[in-house]
């Protein structure tokens, strides 16, 4: 959010002298508030995108993993294993997401056009870990719930928004990665259908630094309140622990995620 000496935002550095102007002359960038029942979003933090070795500078990361994004990745995963601490000891949802695919990568459709080195997810032989299984580090815990998606954003073609609504949930914390893909397309999905929407800027990771910054720029101007883990931990613990009384129960400590029958997990961001 700021370097904690100038007040600045981690975009400023960014931007030029007329887009601080013009940001504070046309009201962009207004404090949106909570919701009276935030969910926590944990998107795509995977193998895939975090890589497996927490101190690996992100251009080793990728000779192995492609979509890594290094030891940064490791960074914003501290955050967020607070983010959920907070959320389950108030009994608040916490929303993971994830990628899946046919074994022969037939549905990735338009994930194929862009990268040319996509096919090395399906199969990948060199690795011993399923690149989209959520990091150990914050797996899901028996209340968690898990979606899975095949597109950037966690609602598209998938049940997010129905257990939102199950839950009674009228806003969303959102957290993962990456910053400019698919956060920032969960996070205009969810202000699209008006939930109140918050960014954790620290719980957030991507493999460009510019584009990180930026995005969380234009989050924070037009769709959500990019904030800092510690203030919205801090917020957190003021919520009653009696808000969603009918959160799952699960059923075993640390279960696998999978995919469904005939599908295989893969990267997708």
């Amino acid at each position: 959010m700021n370097d904690g000496k100038s007040g600045e935002r981690i975009w400023d550095r960014f931007l030029t002298e007329r887009d601080k102007a013009v940001f504070k002359a046309s009201g962009f960038g207004a404090k949106g508030g909570f919701g009276k029942r935030p969910a926590l979003l944990v998107i795509d933090v995977s193998w895939a995108f975090a890589g497996d070795k927490p101190d690996e500078p992100i251009l080793e990361s990728i000779k192995r993993w492609s979509n890594s994004c290094g030891s940064e990745s490791w960074d914003a995963i501290a955050q967020i294993k607070k983010l959920a601490a907070a959320f389950r000891a108030q009994k608040l949802p916490v929303i993971y997401t994830t990628g899946v695919t046919r074994p022969d990568g037939w549905d990735m459709g338009s994930w194929t056009w862009k990268n040319n080195r996509m096919g090395e997810s399906i199969p990948r032989p060199t690795q011993n870990l399923d690149g989209n299984e959520i990091v150990s580090e914050i797996a899901p815990e028996p209340q968690d719930l898990v979606v899975l998606k095949q597109k950037p954003s966690g609602f598209f073609g998938t049940n997010l928004s129905s257990y939102l609504t199950l839950l009674g949930a009228d806003s969303v914390i959102v957290t993962g990665t990456t910053t400019s893909g698919c956060v920032r397309a969960t996070v205009i999905d969810a202000f699209s259908q008006n939930f109140r929407v918050a960014v954790a800027e620290d719980g957030c990771f991507d493999r460009s630094q510019a584009s990180h910054a930026i995005n969380l720029c234009d989050m924070h101007a037009k769709y959500a309140d990019a904030m800092m883990t510690s203030e919205i931990i801090q917020h957190v613990k003021t919520l009653p622990t009696d808000l969603f009384p009918n959160l799952p129960q699960g059923v075993s400590a640390h279960a696998p995620v999978t995919g469904a029958p005939g599908l295989r997990l893969v990267s997708s961001a």
